[in-house]
């Protein structure tokens, strides 16, 4: 394999014990995509296919001294952002990414897990919004996390539409609101300046979808360090992410992980 012109990715969020979702499933999804790989852990979490049991934020300090040694060395061809805890974490990622010009810019504001447990403090979702989100090339919530960022409903096409249309007056540069809670097909909206364009895909029934959210802003990270334009890339993290789900290897007693081994094309 050559490695001449290798793209360097940068994920910057918590730690999973249980390997499906954060910093490990980013750097799984990378690795598949051929992507180099670098981190940025902002939390150890305790927690498993079953819950979070604990979630311990990384020192701020620490969090910007780990940016400043890749962005100083392996600088990323692209970069998403996952769990950030707390608000004085989310002005330390904000300021450090908008120091070093890293972009283009994948965030995923994880605030809520599958299993339901909160990962982002409620005073760190205005600070996420006005400081974090204008650096964004494109913005990934799904419909509970829409709904926490916009304060509209968000239970149908057109409220994801709507949602989609409020976040990019926030200053990103394109959202895609995912729609895996809907009922039916699996639908999600990407709405930009230059227009917009909506997915529907038949709904894969399984309890085996934890880190489909990590895993999918990876991916689409990936596709940019890779050269792929964004309607591309997303196109392509979306397959993926449905090959992942459907051939998930079974593993643990609640919402296990997806296939992070399936083939990318």
């Amino acid at each position: 394999m050559s490695f001449d012109n290798l793209p360097i990715a940068l994920t910057i969020a918590g730690s999973d014990s249980g390997g499906s979702a954060g910093i490990q499933a980013d750097l799984k999804t990378f690795h598949t995509f051929r992507v180099y790989g670098t981190s940025v852990v902002t939390a150890v979490t305790a927690q498993n296919t079953r819950g979070v049991e604990a979630v311990h934020p990384i020192p701020v300090e620490t969090v910007r001294d780990q940016i400043d040694a890749v962005a100083t060395d392996l600088r990323p061809s692209a970069l998403n952002t996952g769990m950030l805890a707390s608000a004085d974490l989310v002005s330390a990622v904000a300021d450090k990414l908008g120091r070093y010009r890293l972009r283009p810019y994948v965030m995923d504001p994880v605030m809520v897990a599958t299993s339901g447990d909160h990962l982002l403090d409620k005073g760190a979702v205005n600070v996420l919004k006005n400081d974090l989100l204008p650096l964004a090339d494109i913005v990934t919530p799904n419909l509970h996390e829409a709904a926490l960022l916009t304060d509209l409903a968000v239970v149908s096409v057109d409220d994801m539409r709507a949602a989609a249309e409020r976040i990019l007056g926030y200053g990103a540069k394109a959202v895609l609101v995912k729609g895996g809670h809907l009922q039916g097909d699996a639908v999600d909206v990407l709405a930009s300046p230059a227009g917009e364009r909506i997915w529907r895909r038949p709904r894969i029934e399984s309890r085996h979808i934890h880190g489909t959210g990590c895993t999918l802003a990876a991916a689409i990270t990936a596709g940019l360090a890779r050269g792929d334009e964004l309607e591309v890339a997303v196109d392509r993290a979306g397959l993926f992410v449905a090959r992942a789900i459907a051939e998930a290897p079974g593993l643990g007693q609640g919402h296990g992980p997806i296939n992070h081994f399936v083939d990318v094309d």
